[in-house]
Order: C-alpha cells, then sequence, then structure tokens
C-alpha cells in the first residue's frame, strides 16, 4: 500500500532546524500515525510523502511557507497586566492561552515589560526551515470511522 488520501500513515520521524537542533523525535516511543490527505500533519511533510510505502526513508526539508508559516509580525504585540489573572505568574517563555476568533489560542510570553507582557501568536516554529528524518513504519486503509472523524483512532477505536 502507498501513502494516498484515506490511508493512514505510521512513521518514525526526528526533527530539527537549520542548526541540527533536535527539536522533537518519535524515535524512543511510539510510532506517530495520521490520516493522509486530512491536513493532519503540515503541508509539505504530507505532499513529500505522497506514494511512499512501508519502508520509506528519507531526510525531508520543509520550507516555512510548507510548515507553519512565516513569522507575521502583526501577531507580537503587548498585552498589560490586567488581562492576565492576578494570581498568574508572567514568565519568559511561558504559554499562555485565550480566546480567539476561531477558538482557543496559544501565545508565547516574548518580553516582560513594566505594565504587562509582549506576546507573540504565532506557532513556535513559524519562519524556521523544519528538516524531518522519517521512516515509514507502515500504511494501511483508514477505517470507516477514522475517515468520518478525519483523524486516526488508537488501538481500539475512538479515543478523544
Amino acid at each position: 500500500m502507498k501513502a494516498a488520501s484515506g490511508m493512514v500513515v505510521s512513521m518514525h520521524y526526528t526533527l530539527t532546524d537549520d542548526s541540527g537542533e533536535v527539536l522533537d523525535s518519535s524515535r524512543e516511543g511510539d510510532v506517530f500515525s495520521y490520516l493522509h490527505g486530512h491536513g493532519n500533519i503540515i503541508p509539505g511533510l504530507e505532499k513529500a510523502l505522497e506514494g511512499t510505502a512501508t519502508g520509506f526513508k528519507s531526510k525531508v526539508t520543509v520550507a516555512p511557507t510548507d510548515g507553519y508559516g512565516e513569522k507575521n509580525p502583526e501577531a507580537v504585540f503587548e498585552a498589560p497586566r490586567e488581562h492576565f489573572p492576578p494570581d498568574m505568574p508572567l514568565e519568559l517563555g511561558a504559554r499562555v492561552y485565550a480566546d480567539g476568533p476561531n477558538g482557543p489560542i496559544t501565545l508565547t510570553v516574548v518580553k516582560l515589560t513594566d505594565t504587562g507582557a509582549v506576546l507573540d501568536a504565532n506557532h513556535p516554529l513559524a519562519g524556521k526551515t523544519l528538516h524531518f528524518d522519517v521512516e515509514i513504519i507502515e500504511v494501511r486503509t483508514a477505517t470507516k470511522e477514522e475517515m468520518e472523524h478525519g483523524h486516526v483512532h488508537g488501538e481500539g477505536g475512538h479515543q478523544h
């Protein structure tokens, strides 16, 4: 079987940045599985895996436009202290959550100010070229339930 829309692809991967720093890896744990053709992974990686089969190994480089997008300078803004819960400690690098127009969003504290904090709503990997070292472990047909839900279910079925 080959990776195509409606197939479940299970793989091991290691993700690094331009400097070679490991950002994420499945190699020491369970395989990562996704439903191909349903936007479950970044577009550049999914495109590179189209048509691959069990045993395929490759190094894939994904530009920001095909990954998490370019950094949007308008997504960086200052928020006054009163917009945070009074008991919340503000720390550099902390992740905070807010309601956005399309649901919850995650923001990163990138600077502390005298009156609050500067927040960045960009994905932490926005603007970065991503380097994947991938190995396809299995390709299988998705179940009817997985297709209806648009994502892979774990062993034993629906688990969310």
